[in-house]
């Protein structure tokens, strides 16, 4: 693969955490303006060069920081615009509902450990009063008079933990028409109750939603199950994939008469993956349901299945112990050994993988996937028709932290492949700098890359957003 080297150009500054870039064109507008969403609650868009306000719902917002020493993975993770919103002016929000910090699933964190059946066994019980947090997605408008106000909710999903409740987490589909909804297994590590792999658990999966229809509920119960939904808001469902750990979303990418869906997948302790397909098979919620009352599988063959918790990426997910008498290394064991080797052969291969520890020359050691886009762009020629994705912090580049940019290929017939870094240009001087967002314009032909100072959301304006330049 070519060696590619970009430059940052900033866009906007000392702006809180970005969770979603994104464009669109307002309502009797006629330029592409790009928004961006921030943890906390804001939404701004660029506006003849200045930065401006379209929605601020901080107090609809749950207190963040609090329990994670000022980390975070709730508050405004999903922003989405109607692919009519122009002539509509309907838009989406997911977050974490204010006043609903609940005491969390679990009263210790209990890694798996494959000798004692009673840690790869756990359940959630008590889910009324044992849980973290409350997650809606909602269906807003922006009225005539230009002020956004709330529809309708279309989903309120109660969170086992705080973390994994994905980022980016809402995209129209350009093939279906619907709103694509990326959860992540509901958090703490290792998928405790197994939530992702679970037919009937919202957590980890991939899931489409025909907002079109009306169900006539504009305030749905509170849940965790698909079939806890009235039947009128489970029609309104499909299922794409399932096995989902943590993900920043999905992308699209059109080639000839078909789209070619992207999805990175957050690594336990071993590898970050990014996969791709083209044909899917999707579920019907209802379908689902029935199958799992019938105990019956082959109602739901062709499910995409990215594997996890069995599986992390290309490796069966492990847990790592220090050597006793070499401290330098380690050992892995596998975690889940009888479900690695029951999904082995039924889960989607990833399309690249990239490692926490990898001393090749021109890779880098991961921490987190932050972001996947396509880039059909020509302004940057190395990129054009590829994937390029974002991590968080390179592992070496302590202790001035320094974000990842790299990128891969898309091979049709679903083979896996290399990737490569980019190179990047610029001078971030004594501030660390997380890569937390990877965004693109309507057509896919620039690339929006948000930026922050801190892993805290609580250290507030530290984020830059930059477009990535030739």
């Amino acid at each position: 693969m070519i060696k590619v080297k970009v430059g940052l150009q900033p866009i906007v500054s000392k702006i809180n955490l970005p969770t979603v870039l994104k464009t669109t064109i307002l309502p009797g507008d006629s330029i592409e303006r790009l928004f961006i969403a921030t943890q906390v609650g804001e939404i701004f868009y660029i506006g003849n060069s200045n930065l401006r306000t379209f929605l601020d719902i901080r107090p609809r917002i749950l207190k963040l920081g609090v329990s994670g020493g000022g980390y975070d993975e709730r508050g405004l993770l999903g922003l989405a615009f109607h692919p009519e919103f122009y002539y509509n002016g309907l838009f989406y929000l997911h977050y974490s509902v204010a006043g609903t910090q609940g005491p969390g699933a679990l009263t210790e964190h209990i890694n798996p450990n494959p000798c004692d059946t009673k840690t790869l066994n756990q359940r959630w019980i008590n889910r009324e009063t044992q849980y973290d947090h409350i997650d809606t997605v909602e269906e807003w408008i922006l009225q005539s008079n230009g002020q956004p106000q709330k529809k309708r909710t279309l989903l309120n999903l109660r969170r086992p933990f705080l973390n994994h409740n994905g980022v980016n987490s809402l995209n129209f589909s350009p093939e279906t028409g619907k709103l694509v909804l990326t959860t992540g297994d509901g958090g703490s590590g290792y998928d405790p109750f197994n939530l992702s792999q679970d037919n009937l658990e919202i957590a980890g999966k991939i899931i489409e939603i025909d907002v079109d229809k009306d169900t006539y509920i504009n305030n749905p119960p509170i849940v965790t199950r698909f079939n806890e939904l009235p039947t009128i808001i489970q029609e309104t469902l499909t299922v794409m994939a399932k096995g989902v750990r943590n993900i920043p979303g999905i992308s699209f990418q059109r080639f000839y008469n078909q789209y070619i869906k992207y999805a990175g997948n957050v690594g336990q302790d071993l590898v970050e993956s990014i996969f791709s397909f083209v044909h899917y098979k999707p579920i019907p919620v209802t379908q689902l349901i029935h199958a799992s009352y019938m105990n019956s599988e082959s109602d739901i063959e062709g499910f995409i299945n990215f594997g996890w918790r069995g599986w992390e990426g290309a490796f069966p997910a492990s847990v790592i112990r220090g050597c006793t008498n070499s401290p330098t290394l380690d050992e892995k064991t596998i975690a889940y050994y009888n479900e690695a080797i029951s999904l082995s052969g039924s889960r989607l291969q990833p399309l690249t993988s990239y490692f926490h520890k990898d001393q090749r020359p021109e890779k880098f050691g991961g921490t987190a996937i932050t972001g996947v886009q396509a880039y059909i762009g020509n302004r940057i020629p190395g990129l054009t028709g590829s994937v390029v994705f974002t991590d968080l912090a390179r592992k070496e580049s302590q202790p001035l932290v320094r974000g990842a940019l790299a990128y891969t290929i898309a091979r049709p017939n679903g083979k896996q492949n290399d990737f490569s870094v980019i190179q990047t240009e610029y001078d971030f001087g004594q501030q660390s700098a997380y890569f937390v967002n990877l965004g693109t314009n309507l057509n896919q032909t620039k690339l929006y890359l948000g930026v922050y100072a801190s892993m805290k959301v609580t250290d507030f304006n530290q984020g830059t957003v930059f477009e990535i330049v030739p």
